[in-house]
């Protein structure tokens, strides 16, 4: 199949990785960290890490967008589903997340709230359509790259009339958490990780385009690589990250050209520029308040805000105490770390919300990691 079985290739990857040994120094370590959930899935599914040298390091970023969204948020999406009247939306692994008391949106549709999973904001419209008689709600999450088809939601029920329709936005924006991470006080006193360059995310750039990175690159002196999300992109991507630092550069390189233009989707950046603006701040689960980091509907389209028609208040509920995905998301600690991980917090019961999505740092350690870990740990002690 065209852009997947080529890199794929196991002669190639180890071909890549034969490079990255030979060109890595050996007198310093490499520390990089895979933003995008889709890669931190690519290199525990392919056992990428287990192809690199012991001195060049992944590290877990925020990059999944189900696993940054804060209890809080999660909390007034249930409140909301269990208002009488309402229809509730959501994706699939939204359902799941649970709050500090246990409670999820899928527990919530079991005691009998109208909660309907959907696979598009498309599918919203159509639920608003046919049920003139309900509010529905759109519980919207994502990134960049999902805040596009919102808007065209957004602008499609303003042109349908539908007045039982609107959004309660949580889309949240790569740049600023990557910010955050580098340059935040409050993050730093939760515990340092060293950072030498970014694994800059896929889908994400194709709507954002790569310029949005020169930023890092020039005022942090810290290099991104943008990849792809399957194996060789993943690999390459390492190799032009410890190239730029054997020669002392820091800059932007694309190696997702077949998808990723510089200045990204003009259209889809034009269509969400519309629609929203920035909020002065919004919370992330594991960042805490991050500035100008997150996307409100605007005024003009007030009408479809879920927060303006229900007053939803802001909630800022701790974590559970003994979930570490907070500081996984930091990229200062690993799944493995957690003392609850593959025990009581488990895909089937999950504790915390990387344990959740698939995007998830635990649920990809879980599902293609934690046994080898086992088996490398027994073997180093014989």
């Amino acid at each position: 199949m065209k852009y997947i079985d080529e890199f794929r290739t196991g002669t190639l990857a180890q071909k890549i990785a034969t490079k990255i040994a030979s060109e890595a120094n050996t007198q310093r370590d490499y520390h990089f960290m895979e933003f995008c959930g889709g890669h931190t899935h690519a290199i525990s599914r392919f056992g990428i890490s287990d192809l690199l040298p012991d001195n060049v390091h992944l590290i877990h970023g925020p990059g999944c967008p189900v696993c940054v969204l804060p209890i809080g948020r999660v909390e007034n999406a249930i409140r909301l589903a269990q208002t009488p009247g309402i229809i509730l939306c959501s994706y699939g692994d939204m359902l799941r997340i649970p709050t500090a008391t246990g409670m999820s949106l899928l527990k919530a549709k079991a005691q009998g709230a109208d909660i309907r999973m959907v696979y598009s904001s498309a599918d919203a419209i159509k639920i608003a359509q046919n049920n003139p008689q309900h509010q529905v709600v759109f519980f919207a999450i994502g990134f960049e790259t999902t805040t596009p088809p919102t808007a065209v939601a957004i602008k499609q029920a303003q042109a349908l009339g539908l007045n039982n329709f609107t959004v309660f936005c949580n889309h949240v924006l790569t740049p600023s958490a990557i910010s955050h991470i580098l340059q935040s006080a409050e993050v730093r006193q939760f515990g340092l990780v060293p950072l030498d360059g970014f694994i800059g995310p896929a889908h994400v750039s194709v709507v954002i385009g790569s310029q949005p990175y020169e930023y890092f690159a020039e005022e942090f002196q810290k290099p991104v690589v943008i990849a792809g999300f399957e194996p060789l992109d993943v690999m390459q991507a390492i190799l032009m990250l410890i190239r730029q630092i054997n020669t002392g550069r820091a800059e932007v390189e694309n190696e997702f050209t077949r998808a990723v233009l510089p200045k990204g989707n003009l259209k889809a950046q034009r269509l969400v520029a519309e629609i929203f603006e920035l909020r002065r701040i919004f919370e992330w689960r594991g960042l805490g308040l991050v500035p100008y980091s997150a996307l409100k509907i605007k005024s003009c389209y007030a009408g479809f805000d879920a927060e303006q028609r229900f007053q939803i208040p802001t909630l800022s509920i701790a974590d559970n105490k003994a979930c570490e995905c907070g500081a996984i998301l930091r990229g200062v600690k690993r799944p493995q770390d957690c003392k609850i991980f593959g025990t009581a917090c488990t895909p089937e019961n999950p504790i915390g919300s990387c344990m959740v999505s698939s995007e998830g740092a635990c649920a990809a350690h879980y599902s293609y990691g934690r046994f080898r870990d086992t088996n490398h740990a027994t073997s180093k002690e014989n």
